[in-house]
């Protein structure tokens, strides 16, 4: 891991900094390259917008770990209220969601109440995503997917690439046929969970995509490919040809301000995009992971420092 994605993820773990940076208003200036706004209404505007141009969207909170049930039962209040706008705006807009906003830490038979809740009220043809966290929810975020899974296809999971033992998760996954979505992973990790090497979870990334790959070949799993590496796309894509897979049988997620020409153009090739918004006032440990994604970045929050 270099030095400066290192120095990024521990940076988002600081109360103290999130507390004296949200009152930036260059702080404020940047984040708004990754997020439209901190209310619903600026989500469902920008994905009303993209929508005209035939990417699809998935929303999502910003907040992680509450310690109450009360906090918990007011993120589930919120997702209510955003899939009843999303049904009633006809958007096609997906929810993504986090268990420890949900109440996981508090009370996991709570949280899986919550997600179940929201599941039944997700539109027909649809799908709820459930995100993963660091590597200490991944057994129980796993678990709870397999036991709601068992009751409804319109829940769909995330791994992440970088951990060592995902390859072992998605095996275990596949019997169910499982919506899956990919990305390369944004917390920090012992190297004896996850790949410090960029190349390492570059490789990890497209093996695991062939595998889903070769399941969907057989209408046997939904892969979904969350990243913004353009060369790892068009890999996916060449072997997805060659696997006779069609364009409409997996899809490409990427992040709200980035790579807008490449979305563009992939859902002109026929691919289906999908593009991530996220939302409200916990955004400083999000958005620091979205930096140390790209740790080149930070000279855009640099320049409006100086």
């Amino acid at each position: 891991m270099s030095l400066a994605r290192s120095l990024l993820l521990r940076a988002s773990r600081s109360p103290f900094l999130a507390g004296v940076l949200r009152r930036r208003r260059f702080v404020g200036r940047a984040v708004r390259r990754f997020m439209p706004g901190e209310e619903l209404s600026d989500a469902l505007d920008a994905a009303r917008t993209l929508s005209l141009r035939g990417i699809g969207t998935v929303l999502t909170k910003l907040g992680e770990n509450v310690t109450t049930l009360a906090e918990a039962e007011d993120v589930a209040r919120d997702y209510g209220d955003a899939l009843a706008r999303i049904e009633r705006a006809e958007l096609p807009t997906q929810l993504s969601i986090k268990l420890t906003q949900l109440g996981l830490d508090a009370d996991p038979g709570a949280c899986e109440r919550a997600v179940r809740a929201l599941a039944a009220r997700t539109p027909s043809g649809s799908t709820l995503w459930i995100d993963m966290e660091d590597g200490r929810y991944t057994e129980a975020t796993l678990d709870l997917y397999r036991r709601i899974r068992a009751d409804r296809l319109d829940v769909g999971v995330c791994l992440q690439a970088y951990l060592r033992r995902t390859p072992r998760d998605l095996e275990a996954l596949l019997p169910l046929e499982p919506a899956i979505r990919l990305v390369k992973g944004a917390y920090a990790e012992a190297p004896s969970a996850a790949f410090p090497k960029k190349r390492e979870v570059d490789a990890a990334y497209y093996a695991l995509a062939i595998r889903l790959l070769e399941r969907a070949s057989a209408g046997k799993a939904r892969p979904v490919f969350g990243t913004h590496d353009m060369r790892l796309v068009t890999r996916i894509r060449a072997r997805a040809a060659e696997m006779g897979v069609p364009p409409r049988r997996c899809e490409f997620h990427m992040l709200y301000g980035i790579r807008e020409r490449d979305q563009l153009a992939l859902a002109s090739a026929g691919e289906t995009v999908r593009v991530l918004i996220s939302y409200g006032s916990a955004w400083f440990a999000w958005y620091l992971r979205r930096l140390a994604e790209r740790p080149a970045n930070v000279w855009f929050v640099l320049k409006n420092l100086v």
